[in-house]
């Protein structure tokens, strides 16, 4: 045998076994975990609004700074009376629409704020791998902005709807036919410390749950 049909046979073995391993790797994958880009860093959003008619004053809230629940962030004066407004739980603002001296209503939003020590994600996941779910399951979350750090998470809850269910878009056609199509079932995973990262709602994630 020449040295080209020697060279000829070892690439086709190097093939073989490199197409053998990635097929190893890609069975040990599925059948260890359920995966899903289709995620996203999510936080309960809190609304400061006004609680009377009048005009504005004193506002002192600012964007980026953290509130402890009950703080006073401005005062409405309105009807011979003044009337303090607070933030109902602790949270950083991360939007204002709030201009001293300008006149708001009942229920005026003149901030929003998050929680941020308190975040979590909002992942979908394929139908056909629900039956694999269970609360408690340990999952390892990947936060776009951070591709190198691996944070720990634990699945809290399991939807107990399709993500569709709730959407405005119609799910039949014309001839009144339903489009089958895998349907997503949305969970909630918890973080497990957030390693010194500046996480916040709606940065794209990557999860994996360990089966």
């Amino acid at each position: 045998m020449n040295s080209r049909a020697i060279l000829v046979n070892l690439l086709v073995i190097i093939i073989i076994l490199a197409g053998g391993g990635a097929a190893a790797y890609y069975y040990n994958q599925s059948a260890s975990y359920i995966k899903t880009d289709n995620a996203q860093v999510s936080g309960q959003a809190v609304t400061v609004a006004s609680p009377g008619a009048g005009k504005l004053t004193g506002w002192n809230a600012e964007v980026g700074k953290t509130y402890t629940a009950g703080n006073t962030l401005g005062t409405v004066e309105g009807g011979g009376g003044r009337i303090s407004i607070t933030i109902p739980t602790d949270g950083t603002i991360v939007q204002q629409s709030a201009v001293n001296n300008s006149i708001v209503g009942v229920g005026t939003p003149l901030a929003k704020a998050f929680d941020l020590n308190n975040l979590w994600i909002t992942a979908n996941i394929d139908e056909t791998a629900v039956k694999d779910l269970q609360v408690g399951q340990t999952v390892d979350v990947y936060i776009d902005a951070f591709p190198d750090t691996s944070l720990s998470g634990k699945l809290e809850k399991i939807g107990l709807a399709t993500a569709s269910t709730f959407s405005l878009l119609p799910t039949s056609n014309t001839t009144a036919n339903y489009t089958k199509v895998t349907q997503v079932v949305p969970v909630n995973i918890s973080i497990q410390g957030y390693k010194g990262l500046g996480i916040i709602p709606g940065m794209s994630a990557t999860i994996r749950v360990h089966k």
